[in-house]
């Protein structure tokens, strides 16, 4: 029974390494071989910062480094540089988890909307400054704007199918603590 906290974080920390390698498998697939004039929303970002904001302790910060940085060198993207700034993105949400117990879902998304086009924006200003290629601002735009639209989606998904919540004042911690 003391045991059953630490095995539920384990758990859902392995689901959602499952969780991204299912997402990758999927991107991966050669389901059109034409070029898009559209891109569909970046699942793995909307799931990293939808499980920060609900519980931090379930997506540790070197497992995340680790993941994202997979799925740079599988899409391949300048390896590190996407990794880097959702891994600041999800840190950043990560500390405001605790303070934001108490608010409502909106106030939620215009942080996540934020930090979702600080990111497009950092990733393409980083990029133009070291004379990368960059991909066209309308696939870029279109794949923002796929996310933040796709966020409540993957909230839902993550909060009712998946069993991440807020933690709530009476809830135990890994330590079995009241936190």
């Amino acid at each position: 029974m003391s045991d059953m906290p630490l095995t539920r974080m384990w758990m859902m920390r392995a689901g959602f390494a499952a969780l991204v390698c299912v997402i990758l498998f999927f991107h991966l697939l050669p389901l059109q071989t034409t070029p898009q004039r559209w891109v569909g929303p970046d699942f793995l970002l909307a799931f990293a910062l939808a499980w920060s904001a609900r519980r931090p302790e379930y997506v540790p910060t070197l497992a995340l480094a680790g993941l994202f940085l997979l799925a740079d060198l599988l899409l391949q993207r300048p390896p590190g540089l996407w990794a880097m700034l959702a891994l600041l993105a999800c840190e950043q949400i990560k500390t405001r988890a605790d303070g934001s117990r108490d608010t409502n879902f909106v106030a939620e998304w215009l942080g996540v909307c934020a930090l979702i086009i600080a990111i497009n924006l950092g990733y393409r200003v980083i990029l133009m400054i070291t004379f990368v290629d960059l991909p066209s601002f309308g696939l870029t735009l279109s794949e923002t704007i796929m996310t933040i639209i796709f966020y409540p989606l993957v909230a839902l998904s993550t909060q009712f199918l998946m069993g991440v919540r807020k933690a709530t004042p009476g809830d135990l911690d890994t330590i079995g603590s009241r936190s």
